[in-house]
């Protein structure tokens, strides 16, 4: 092996510049592609918190052997279980419930009842927005909660 007098190793000035380039398009070209799936994401986060919140109104009332209601104001856009607090709505989700007696409902509160022997009143919970619908089924019998 030969030993260069005056050389150096590492990577020029051009290399570098290339590179950084390079790395910039990458990452400005991936924040436009996962941008889009930010307003997918939180529209799923609030499908499921909602299904989540009824699953815990049907857990309480199991628990502590008393009925309890999970209120959803159409027209005010929030959600809750009675006496415990409200959340909002995302502003671009449109809130539609199918009851098994009045049929599509679209306005008002409408209660969802959950008893200590586990059976339930209410109806089916649909979610729109952004091209996406989730539906939240609950059984009148068993009381299940079931996201779809």
């Amino acid at each position: 092996m030969q030993n260069r007098i005056g050389s150096q190793d590492g990577f020029t000035l051009l290399e570098i510049v290339i590179v950084m380039t390079l790395m910039t398009l990458i990452l400005g070209l991936s924040t436009v592609y996962f941008a889009g799936f930010l307003p997918s994401a939180k529209f799923s986060a609030a499908g499921r918190e909602v299904s989540a919140l009824v699953r815990h109104a049907r857990s309480l009332a199991r628990l502590n052997m008393e009925k309890k209601t999970v209120v959803i104001d159409l027209d005010s856009r929030v959600y809750g279980i009675e006496g415990l607090g409200t959340k909002s709505f995302p502003a671009d989700m449109k809130i539609t419930v199918l009851d098994p007696v009045y049929g599509e409902m679209t306005r008002g509160k409408y209660p969802i009842v959950f008893h200590p022997d586990g059976g339930m009143q209410g109806g089916t919970i649909i979610l729109s927005g952004r091209g996406k619908n989730m539906r939240i089924e609950t059984d009148p019998i068993s009381g299940a909660v079931v996201l779809k």
